[in-house]
């Protein structure tokens, strides 16, 4: 059979960068205007800006402090522990990369990320060591998993699964001796990113399923249930995050019997966990309400009861619908957590206030807040970016 090809479009149909110019950006006499002013402060700020990261920003105050940004006064001679989770959570980066993301032209950018942190900041020879070390690290994770993806697929749910009690126990430390192995460091000496880094998780680990619970008890044909749900969302949703933070650090130790604590980072991430958990549950129900009632008749129909309807049918649909949405809460809690540093708390702010407050850096609060600034923009557009590839590949918006 002989082959048809496709017809091209007419000449005048055609797009290359200079039509496509003419057409959106010198359409009329006021488009050449705005694109000409548009042009000119665009460069007016690119160049200021880059003048001033370039000839005029102090970034010592970065290179000096580079060790409180990254880990507060967490003690240097147990770093090892967390570069070690560090590197179990690289290395199931790679084999999740190689197991679901086979047509992602980027893995293998993504992973050699740290060997550009390496070089690109200031670290020192230890640091940048361990980096190069989670860059190989990553790649072997690719490696295994591209060999045998269908064998691995379990392990690496699994992994995933266990990933957060393991950073919490390296990092909490597993020996009560101060010279036994991997001694207990206490709460007070995490920050900086660090302690950012668990709050985040934390948060998103416990609020999500606890949203989902307030979402279906919301729904729920049980008044108490019910009830119950709708205050706890209410009431959360009509207060800031700060006054939940200020409840957990100075009202709770009121409320508990005498000679009982509780720690002051495992109360934020409990307020941070409980207020992001309303959100969330408003989020999930709305994609509950977008799943049409047929669904249900169609599980009735065949039997299935209705826990069965809702977890096999009814959740994973609604779940796939608000994706952009639930990560969107997901960067708004990492960005949150920025608040537990007025409550004493030495997050990356908190960091960031401490290195502000030293004589020979006073005066240089634009270099320090432009670094912190950086890494809370890397970080949250990394959520988004793989938010938009779990889209791409769950096919919301198209089927």
């Amino acid at each position: 059979m002989a082959t048809i090809e496709p017809a091209l479009p007419p000449v005048t149909e055609r797009s290359n960068i200079l039509r496509w110019a003419r057409k959106n950006l010198f359409g009329s006499w006021y488009d050449s205007l705005l694109t000409i002013l548009g042009a000119w402060f665009m460069y007016w700020a690119l160049s200021s800006l880059a003048r001033w990261v370039i000839t005029t920003a102090e970034w010592e105050v970065v290179a000096v402090n580079m060790r409180l940004f990254m880990i507060g006064q967490y003690p240097l001679e147990q770093a090892w522990r967390l570069w070690l989770w560090l590197g179990f959570l690289v290395f199931l980066v790679g084999n999740s990369l190689a197991i679901w993301g086979k047509g992602s032209r980027y893995s293998v950018a993504l992973l050699l990320f740290p060997a550009v942190l390496a070089f690109a900041f200031p670290f020192g020879d230890e640091p940048r060591k361990w980096l190069l070390i989670l860059a190989v690290t990553g790649l072997i994770g690719w490696g295994i998993g591209r060999a045998r993806p269908e064998v691995l697929k379990r392990s690496v749910i699994a992994g995933w699964v266990i990933s957060l009690p393991v950073i919490i126990l390296l990092t909490r430390g597993l020996s009560a001796s101060e010279t036994g192995f991997a001694p207990f460091v206490k709460t007070n000496l995490w920050g900086g990113l660090l302690l950012t880094f668990l709050l985040t998780v934390v948060g998103i680990m416990f609020s999500f399923p606890i949203g989902v619970l307030l979402a279906l008890g919301r729904r729920s044909v049980l008044p108490i249930v019910r009830w119950f749900s709708v205050a706890y969302i209410e009431l959360v949703r009509g207060v800031p995050l700060i006054s939940i933070l200020f409840m957990a650090q100075l009202m709770l130790p009121l409320f508990l019997p005498e000679g009982w604590t509780v720690d002051r980072v495992v109360r934020a991430m409990v307020g941070i966990t409980l207020f992001s958990a309303a959100y969330l549950a408003e989020n999930v129900r709305g994609g509950l309400q977008a799943i049409p009632k047929g669904q249900f008749e169609a599980a009735e129909a065949l039997g299935l009861s209705g826990a069965q309807t809702m977890i096999f049918i009814i959740l994973p649909q609604a779940l796939r619908l608000v994706i952009p949405i639930l990560v969107g809460q997901f960067i708004a809690l990492f960005k949150d957590t920025s608040l537990v540093a007025i409550v004493g708390l030495f997050d990356l702010v908190g960091i960031a206030q401490t290195v502000l407050a030293q004589p020979e850096f006073l005066g240089l609060q634009r270099e320090v807040y432009a670094f912190i600034s950086l890494i809370f923009w890397v970080l949250s557009y990394g959520m988004s970016y793989l938010s938009q590839q779990l889209e791409v590949r769950l096919g919301v918006g198209i089927r």
